[in-house]
């Protein structure tokens, strides 16, 4: 079987072990759950108080508890044990989606107890993937990182923006929000009972130099000083964070209106053409994942997400669905291999006693810049018209790469530390 299709297998390899079964089928049943959450949140808030207003108040709570915890979630994995981070944040998060279902079924909710639940729930995101990605490595080889994360890289869409909403959406239309809320409670209590079998000897402590770690804000001091003399690292997030700040605003706020121009059933061709994208990030990580890290991994990672951008081009001059749908299927699936591969490279060349104060970096860069791509890109397309936006937006993507690739020396970094040859 192997010598018929060896990239299958390598795909799967992680789930070999123990430990990783574990955490793929915990993250599953949370990113599917969180996902469902989307859509109870909406129509509990809009069952309490039919506004906009209270709808995008109520919605911004999980980016503000991720805004808020990302770069502490860092400093906190890499204090104390990955695995008690784990089982502590998916042990609370389904005490607050317990509570929320309780309040739910008995009519008592009120809108800040769903607003109170979304804040819960980023918060708890914010604490638990800084671990997650400084837990991997111990539990895994180096040669199986890619795999995993690729496998996890699949996992994301097909059940936080696939399953998840879409049976939200059918259980709270055939019943009502406090079921759907039921239904996510049960989903974070299950993980919850999952890690509890995580092995305790996978923990392992990273020692580190005496006089380091003094407090909180000592440990994030030395995590920045860390990204800032690490040149191909400070790049990457320097080019990752440009890249957020150019594509995002006009994939989520343009392109719908790029859409009803051109389209007369504007919503659905709006949700096919995400679902492409979403399709395609999952491909993407799929198809990397069952292959060999490449030899020139940085470069390799930094074009896909540069070069990945190209076919947001066509988006701004071609008005056929099927070509808008490949061009969107590809920028996903280019985003995504690149992701599989930046989460590799953190959990291995990163410092042990570091990964998740980088994680959480990044992490926080992210979020910090995606708001803010999001709020230029209205007033911005009120001067210049969205097809032009588009434009740009998939041809400055590849020589800002180029200027990274340059910057961070990257290729020289490749050639001093090889991986996987």
């Amino acid at each position: 079987m192997s010598k018929k299709n060896p990239g299958a297998l390598r795909a799967l390899r992680p789930l070999a072990t123990r430990d990783y079964r574990l955490l793929f089928a915990a993250v599953g049943i949370e990113v599917f759950g969180t996902g469902m959450w989307t859509i109870v949140m909406v129509f509990q808030v809009l069952a309490l108080n039919d506004s906009p207003l209270a709808l995008s108040a109520v919605a911004t709570g999980m980016s503000l508890g991720l805004f808020a915890f990302s770069i502490l979630g860092g400093v906190v994995a890499d204090r104390f044990s990955k695995r008690r981070i784990i089982i502590t944040v998916q042990g609370c998060t389904a005490v607050v989606m317990a509570a929320v279902a309780a309040l739910s079924l008995t009519g008592t909710i009120e809108l800040w107890h769903v607003g109170v639940a979304s804040f819960a729930m980023g918060a708890g995101s914010a604490f638990f993937y800084p671990a997650y990605s400084a837990y991997l490595p111990q539990v895994l080889p180096p040669e199986q990182l890619l795999a995993a994360n690729g496998l996890e890289g699949a996992l994301r869409p097909s059940m936080g923006q696939g399953l998840g909403p879409a049976l939200g959406g059918i259980i709270v239309g055939a019943f009502f929000p406090a079921i759907g809320a039921v239904i996510v409670a049960a989903s974070y209590a299950v993980a919850f009972v999952i890690v509890l079998f995580l092995s305790r000897d996978e923990e392992t402590t990273v020692p580190t130099p005496a006089g380091e770690k003094t407090n909180v804000w000592g440990d994030l001091r030395a995590g920045v000083r860390y990204v800032a003399s690490t040149r191909w690292l400070l790049w990457t997030l320097i080019f990752g964070s440009s890249l957020a700040l150019i594509i995002q605003g006009p994939i989520d706020v343009l392109l719908p209106f790029l859409t009803r121009d051109r389209f007369e059933d504007a919503e659905a061709t709006f949700g096919i053409l995400l679902a492409a994208f979403g399709v395609g990030g999952a491909a993407g990580s799929l198809v990397i994942s069952s292959l060999k890290l490449p030899r020139r991994y940085l470069t390799f990672m930094i074009l896909c997400w540069g070069g990945g951008t190209l076919p947001l081009v066509v988006l701004g001059v071609a008005d056929n669905l099927w070509i808008m749908l490949a061009a969107l299927f590809v920028v996903g699936a280019a985003t995504g291999a690149g992701v599989v591969i930046w989460g590799t490279l953190l959990q291995r060349l990163v410092s042990p006693n570091m990964i998740g104060r980088v994680a959480s970096l990044d992490f926080f860069v992210s979020i910090a810049f995606m708001p803010v791509s999001i709020a230029v890109a209205g007033p911005l397309s009120l001067i210049v018209p969205v097809e032009t936006i588009f434009i740009v937006a998939g041809i400055v993507p590849p020589a800002l790469a180029l200027i990274a690739l340059a910057a961070g020396r990257m290729r020289g970094f490749e050639l001093e530390q090889p991986l996987d040859t």
